[in-house]
This record gives C-alpha cells, sequence and structure tokens, in this order.
C-alpha cells in the first residue's frame, strides 16, 4: 500500500500534505515519520492542494542521529516487549518501506536479581526489644544475705575450699574442650514456664565466659520469646528468617556478625522475631540458618519452641545434644517420663545424647528431687537440678555476677555435662 491507503483526500480530491505515518490513526506525527511532517508543515507555509505537494521537497528529508522522542504506537503497531539491548526470541521483519515505531530503551532487571532486590529493599529496622524498659528494675541477688555472708566466713577459714575449686576446674576444662566442627546444641521443653529460656541464658553465658571460640545463641521459638530480654539485648533488627534469605557459603564470620545481635557478655544473638505476634520460624528456615552457620561457630545454644511442635522436633533429630527443661513437679516428672520413652522407642538413639533439667520454682520443693533424678537416670539421660534462684525468678536480664552460689555450680555442670556428650556421641540427621 502506498501513503495514498494512509491518508484521506480532501473535498477537491487532492491530497493534502501528509499527516499521518505508517500505523497512525490521528493527525500527530507517526513514529520515525520526522520527514513526512516537515513536507506537510512546508506545504501548509507555500500553499493547499497540489501546490504542496509540488513545494515539498523530494525525498524524506534527513534523520537526525539520535533517536526520536518516545511516542506511543497507535494500535494494530508492532510493539516490541523488550529493551531494545535485549535479544528477541524471534524477531517479526517490518515490511518493506515500514518505519519502525520507536520506543524508549527501559531497564529490565532478569528474574534472577529481582529477589536479592527485595530483599535489601526490605532491609529492617532496629527496634528495642519489647519489654526491656519494664524488666529494667532493681535486680535481686540469688542468695539472701545471710547465706553470703556464711560461705564468706567459712571461705576465710578455708574450710572445703579447696575441693570445690578442684570441681570448678575441672568442670571449667570440660566446658572449654576443642571441637572439631561446629557443635549445635537445643534447648527445649513440654510445656511453657519450665524454665526453658533462662536455661538457653545461663548456657549461653557459660559458654562465653569459659570458651574461646564464637559461641552463637539462636532464638527458634517467635512466639513471643524472651530471649533477648534474659539476655540483656535492647534492640533487635535481622531475624532469622531475613538472614535465612540473604545467607551465602561465601561469606565471612565478619559477614555474618553483622547480621547478630552482640551479647553484652560475649557472643551472638540472632532472634526469631522482633517481638511482633505472628512471626513464625518453619522448618525451612530453621534447617537453612543451622546449617548455613554451624561452620561459623564452636558452640550454637538453639532455644526451641515446645514439643510437639514440627521445629522441636527437627531440632531434636538434627542436634549434637538436646537438654529437656521440665519443672520440680509431679506433673513434670510424669510428663517427663511420657517424653523420654518416646525418645527411647525412636530408631536411632537420642536418649545418650539428652539432658534433663530439672528446674526448682520454690523455695521448698514438694517433690523428693533425690528419688527423681535417679528415676531419670535410669532412663539413659543425663539429669541436672537447677536449683531455686531468686535472681532468675524475679525475670530480667540474666547476671552472672548476682546468681546464687549453687546456681553457677548448677550452670558449669550442664554445660560440661551437654558438650561431653555432644562431643562423644556422633549426631543424627541434618547436623552430623
Amino acid at each position: 500500500m502506498s501513503d495514498m491507503s494512509m491518508n484521506q483526500r480532501d473535498g477537491d480530491g487532492h491530497l493534502p500534505g501528509p499527516v499521518g505515518g505508517p500505523g497512525q490513526a490521528g493527525g500527530g506525527p507517526g513514529p520515525g515519520a520526522q520527514g513526512d511532517w516537515q513536507a506537510g508543515v512546508l506545504g501548509d507555509l507555500m500553499g493547499h492542494g497540489a501546490g504542496t505537494a509540488a513545494a515539498a521537497p523530494q525525498g524524506p528529508l534527513p534523520v537526525q542521529p539520535h533517536a526520536p522522542l518516545p511516542q506511543q504506537p497507535a494500535p494494530g503497531a508492532h510493539q516490541p516487549a523488550y529493551a531494545p539491548h535485549q535479544q528477541a526470541p524471534a524477531p517479526q521483519q517490518p515490511a518493506p518501506g515500514a518505519h519502525r515505531p520507536a520506543y524508549a530503551p527501559q531497564q529490565y532487571t532478569p528474574q534472577a536479581q529481582v529477589p536479592q532486590a527485595q530483599a535489601q529493599a526490605r532491609a529492617p529496622e532496629t527496634v528495642p526489644v519489647p519489654g526491656s524498659d519494664a524488666a529494667a528494675g532493681r535486680p535481686r541477688h540469688g542468695d539472701p544475705l545471710a547465706r553470703r555472708t556464711l560461705r564468706t566466713l567459712r571461705g576465710a577459714l578455708g574450710s572445703s575450699v579447696a575441693k570445690a575449686v578442684a570441681a570448678e576446674t575441672e568442670l571449667a576444662t570440660q566446658v572449654q574442650q576443642p571441637v572439631t566442627t561446629g557443635r549445635q546444641i537445643v534447648v527445649t521443653s513440654i510445656r511453657g514456664g519450665s524454665g526453658k529460656t533462662t536455661v538457653t541464658a545461663l548456657l549461653s553465658r557459660t559458654y562465653n565466659h569459659f570458651r574461646h571460640d564464637p559461641v552463637l545463641t539462636l532464638e527458634a521459638d517467635a512466639a513471643l520469646g524472651t530471649l533477648p530480654v534474659r539476655l540483656g539485648v535492647q534492640s533487635l533488627r535481622w531475624t532469622c528468617a531475613d538472614l535465612a534469605q540473604i545467607v551465602r557459603p561465601s561469606m565471612q564470620l565478619t559477614d555474618i556478625t553483622g547480621y547478630l545481635v552482640p551479647l553484652p557478655d560475649g557472643g551472638w544473638l540472632l532472634p526469631g522475631s522482633q517481638g511482633r505476634i505472628g512471626a513464625q520460624v518453619d522448618v525451612a528456615t530453621y534447617r537453612t540458618v543451622m546449617v548455613a552457620l554451624r561452620r561459623y561457630f564452636g558452640v550454637t545454644v538453639v532455644d526451641c519452641e515446645t514439643l510437639p511442635g514440627e521445629v522441636a522436633r527437627t531440632a531434636l533429630d538434627t542436634a549434637h545434644a538436646r537438654v529437656l527443661t521440665t519443672p520440680a513437679t509431679a506433673e513434670g516428672l510424669v510428663s517427663t517420663h511420657a517424653v523420654l520413652d518416646w525418645l527411647g522407642s525412636l530408631p536411632v538413639p537420642v536418649l545418650p545424647r539428652t539432658v534433663v533439667v530439672l528446674t526448682v520454682q520454690s523455695p521448698h520443693p514438694a517433690v523428693d528431687l533425690g528419688k527423681a533424678v535417679e528415676k531419670l537416670r535410669a532412663t539413659g539421660a543425663g539429669v541436672v537440678v537447677l536449683p531455686y534462684d531468686r535472681h532468675l525468678a524475679s525475670g530480667g536480664a540474666v547476671t552472672s555476677e548476682l546468681l546464687a552460689f549453687q546456681t553457677r555450680e548448677a550452670s558449669v555442670r550442664l554445660a560440661a555435662e551437654v558438650l561431653q556428650r555432644a562431643v562423644a556421641l556422633p549426631a543424627s540427621g541434618a547436623a552430623r
């Protein structure tokens, strides 16, 4: 078709100057038709009808080297769906003499780069730990003043001091034993309120105090967990779910610690949430984070959700050692026996790598702790009694200097026994 089919004749049967390029329905200049509309302007200035055609310069005007301004192609015109620098899968060749539609180059983001760009755009903001101000009351010492005074007098007289120092030195040596690969220790419970988070904080502070390699404390219980409060953290930013999206095998320890929360007594914390309801740590996120961070830290202590949650079962299967906290009550002992029987029925022996912590939550417990420990040890699991401590019972950040003497002893004994079982025996699942 010639330009006769693309323009309408006037009342005299003459052709006016070109008013539209190929594919243009209106009177505006079509894309790539710069010479035609210039000819039309000259025709309007010098005359009408045939005079316009005669006055128009022969042949198209030279096209400028730069690209024309972006124009919207008319309906029916070929519209490229890609930027000029991208290769089309099968470009359609235009008809001879037809003008190519002009379009502005558009920035195209490959699909592989979209998640990284979105992750950078969704970088979390630093938020204060919920309840950290309310928990910053006056801390209490774990031992009453009379008990501390009596112990000071006994130490001055030299009674049993040598035995205490020797026992503490032996436990400290076990806590400091080297590891070939990172050991992952999971702390879980049967019910809430059993001291699970408190035991996690005690283990974290004990390992950070005695060990010289990096120690990580991870929160895998996003249901408004209080681990940041127990560890004295004031603000949070990155969580497990955030780190799972950006962690790469090529990262160094200095890169990883940039996403973690440094603890006052040493070590780092990776929270499970920012204290908001609805945040969850699923199995895929937990596995990704634990596998990626295992080679950076000598010991990782995980504050896991309560049983029988899916993440808790996965953590029990993949950990090098597990700690099961339970209150030193009749109900707690019955539930603990049921869980130990279930663990003993699993095809993989996990009881030799399990330690039960009986948390005493009152100054005068109603159960016989000696008999309870004996029955629980008969299952093959280790047992440690965490005595009542006024400092722990009051809540807030756990301060080592304010712990009762027996609580400090129990914490070191627990850390030594758990690490001994984690090192001496192979792990099952993904943490092997």
